[in-house]
This record gives structure tokens, C-alpha cells and sequence, in this order.
């Protein structure tokens, strides 16, 4: 496998997947500039702490403003303890552009020693969908 060097550790966020019921996921958000890790329960909230995380760390900026029916409060965030792997799966996400109102960047899927590249949130969802089923399966470990 070709090792691609990623130069600053604190883009790189590690998602921790511990289930994966009915496509519903849940597990936690590990990064270098958080106060501890970040459950979820869901991709939306998945999406919405990737996103908060973003924002706060100013990287990369946003091409474009969030558009909403109305303003809302993010939900909260919960601390989830743990370590630093999820009991189903484990992904480092790097985003590296926020254009056309989605994410463009590297995920990387450590049991599986793969790495691709994604041009959208949509992609993003679908590759790390791909790594869950082929880990339930018993496939790539």
C-alpha cells in the first residue's frame, strides 16, 4: 500500500463508529482540538459535529454560508468515553475544502488499511457505509 504522509495531525479527526444498526450509527468524534471526544447518535449528528468542529477550528473556511428555515441551536454535544477506536469501525477523516455546500477531502478506514479520496458528504457517507457493511460482513480485516 501506497503510505500518503499527512503533514498536520490537528486536520485529522478520528471517527469512532461503535454500531451500525438499521444505518443508524453511533459512536464519537476524537480530535486534537476538542476538550474530549463528541458522541453521536446518527449520521445527521455525525454531520452536525463534523460541521460545529469545522466552524470552530476556522479550517478549511466555508465556500459558502449555511442556509436554514430558521435559526436553531446545534443539539448539544455529548462526551462520550472510550478509546481512541471504535468497537465496529474506525475512520480519519481529513477535510480539506468545504466548496459547493459539502466537503471534499481524504477518509481513511484503519482496519482496513484503505484510503480514498471524497468529493462530497454524500460520497464521504457512502464510502464509510461501504467499510461498516463489508466490516459486518466479515470482509477487508
Amino acid at each position: 500500500m501506497n503510505e500518503k504522509q499527512w503533514e498536520n495531525r490537528y486536520c485529522d479527526t478520528a471517527v469512532c463508529v461503535d454500531e451500525c444498526a438499521n444505518g443508524a450509527w453511533t459512536g464519537r468524534l476524537i480530535n486534537p482540538g476538542l476538550p474530549g471526544p463528541v458522541g453521536f447518535c446518527g449520521v445527521m449528528q455525525f454531520l452536525l459535529e463534523m460541521e460545529r468542529l469545522l466552524d470552530d477550528m476556522k479550517f478549511p473556511e466555508p465556500f459558502t454560508q449555511t442556509r436554514s428555515f430558521a435559526p436553531t441551536e446545534p443539539p448539544s454535544a455529548s462526551a462520550a468515553p472510550g478509546l481512541e477506536q471504535g468497537r465496529l469501525a474506525t475512520f480519519s477523516l481529513r477535510v480539506l475544502f468545504r466548496q459547493n455546500a459539502s466537503w471534499q477531502g481524504s477518509v481513511r478506514w484503519l482496519e482496513g488499511r484503505r484510503e480514498e479520496s471524497f468529493r462530497s458528504v454524500l460520497e464521504l457517507l457512502l464510502l464509510m457505509n461501504s467499510a461498516l457493511s463489508r466490516k459486518k460482513a466479515g470482509i477487508g480485516e
